[in-house]
């Protein structure tokens, strides 16, 4: 056998992960806000002030739903706070309890940005998210440019900036 014949079920199992991979993840965003206005993120945040809005973009900004008991969201961490000091952020806890809860795990993990809470899954429910960790890519407009659910790379994350800004 030749090694060309051998190689065509490993590049055939390559190609059914990635077909596999690319269907989940347009079935996650299904439904998800798109190339709109966002609804409207009010609440309080985990510092325990009101937040009243992304009213006024001068730039670029993400929108970033997480959830403590979310390994993926863990695992974004890093990136998501880097991120932070370059662009404007305003991260979401969904379904992970209440101020007290959500602010001791945020230390513990010394994962500091502004956080709104979603202890009830609501401004989830109105973004369209089903699963975490979730981004929405505001351009300066204030709509979405990009949306996406699942792991993504700083280099993805500076590309949407980047491009939404243009």
């Amino acid at each position: 056998m030749t090694a060309g014949v051998r190689r065509l079920p490993s590049l055939l199992g390559w190609i059914v992960v990635l077909t596999l991979v690319v269907a989940m993840q347009f079935h996650a965003q299904r439904g998800m806000v798109d190339g709109e206005r966002p609804p409207e993120l009010r609440g309080v945040l985990v510092s325990g002030a009101d937040f009243a809005g992304l009213d006024t973009l001068e730039k670029p900004t993400v929108i970033y739903f997480w959830a403590s008991w979310c390994g993926i969201c863990k695992a974004m961490q890093g990136t998501m706070q880097g991120l932070a000091r370059e662009a404007p952020l305003i991260t979401v806890a969904m379904q992970s309890g209440d101020r007290v809860t959500v602010k001791a795990y945020m230390d513990r993990q010394a994962f500091v940005t502004p956080t709104l809470l979603d202890a009830d899954g609501e401004l989830a429910q109105a973004y369209g998210v089903r699963g975490v960790p979730a981004l929405f890519i505001l351009d300066r407009a204030g709509n979405v440019r990009f949306a996406t659910t699942g792991y993504t790379t700083a280099l993805g994350l500076r590309l949407r900036l980047w491009l939404a800004g243009r």
